[in-house]
């Protein structure tokens, strides 16, 4: 008798909209059992990332290994990892010691502009940890620097289309292209999922809602369904990860979409000029 268990490897948020913070409230509000690796410690909030401090690689390893040697991880999914070094640990680690469905959300860029990933840190992502992920989860500048240095993002919904097809064809097992970049008022992300017969795409479009409160939404729905995942594989582990991909994304979307909607009045800043505050990640548990 256990709930699921779910883990996430990412930096922090002392703010708690993003980062660590924000996976493992979305985890307790979809009913599994959170834990965690700390990667960075980041000094950021609602207006941005001011200092990112590094963790020794060898102590993100032994925080790796404390979660692996004591529990059954059904699902993991990784934020941001910062440097090469990082990368290619944190791929080895979970190539040997591999959870039970794996989700990678590419974090490169804060919504601030301040870098997340080293730049030669990218390939290493490329070329290492997506081959191992059961879903990745990129916004289009993402996907368009996991296909490339000089590839220009999708700005239509044909163009995430065949980015989403491209990543696929690139290794990734399944892809969660999601839209908030497109320049228009109804959200499309598009889920690719390789089959046999080639990829299945499932389309998903919902109402863009009037808010600058967004902090953490990518870190919130990769977590989600990292949670739905978990979910799933603790209930049938031998079922192919493709068989249950758009059962967790699916409702995962419209978690997000309640959390925004909850959370788009607050006011949690202090100077709420250029203020981008959080989703209401327990929207589900208030009564």
């Amino acid at each position: 008798m256990r709930p699921p268990v779910a883990l996430t490897i990412a930096g922090t948020d002392p703010s708690g909209g993003a980062g660590i913070q924000a996976d493992l409230k979305t985890f307790t509000a979809r009913g599994a059992y959170g834990t965690s690796v700390v990667t960075a410690l980041v000094a950021q909030n609602t207006h941005g990332v001011s200092r990112v401090y590094g963790i020794d690689e060898d102590f993100v390893a032994d925080q790796i290994a404390s979660v692996f040697d004591d529990m059954p991880v059904d699902a993991a999914k990784t934020g941001m990892l910062g440097t090469r070094g990082l990368v290619e640990l944190i791929s080895e680690e979970l190539r040997t010691r591999r959870p039970g469905r794996l989700v990678v959300d590419p974090v490169m860029v804060a919504k601030s502009g301040h870098r997340l990933l080293d730049a030669d840190a990218v390939d290493a992502v490329r070329t290492l940890l997506l081959p191992l992920a059961d879903l990745i989860t990129p916004n289009l500048p993402e996907a368009a620097l996991l296909l490339g240095d000089d590839v220009p993002e999708a700005g239509t919904p044909e163009q995430m289309r065949a980015q989403a097809r491209e990543l696929l064809d690139r290794g990734a097992r399944a892809v969660l292209l999601k839209g908030g970049h497109l320049p228009s008022g109804e959200l499309v992300d598009i889920l690719a999922v390789g089959t046999d017969t080639g990829p299945e795409l499932t389309e998903y479009t919902h109402p863009r809602l009037d808010t600058p409160h967004t902090h953490g939404t990518g870190c919130t729905l990769s977590a989600a369904i990292a949670a739905g995942l978990a979910h799933a594989h603790h209930g049938d582990s031998a079922a192919p990860a493709a068989d249950h991909m758009a059962d967790a994304v699916g409702p995962a979307l419209d978690y997000l979409g309640r959390a925004i909607a909850s959370g788009a009045e607050w006011d949690l800043a202090h100077d709420p000029e250029g203020s981008h505050g959080p989703v209401d990640h327990l929207v589900d548990l208030r009564t």
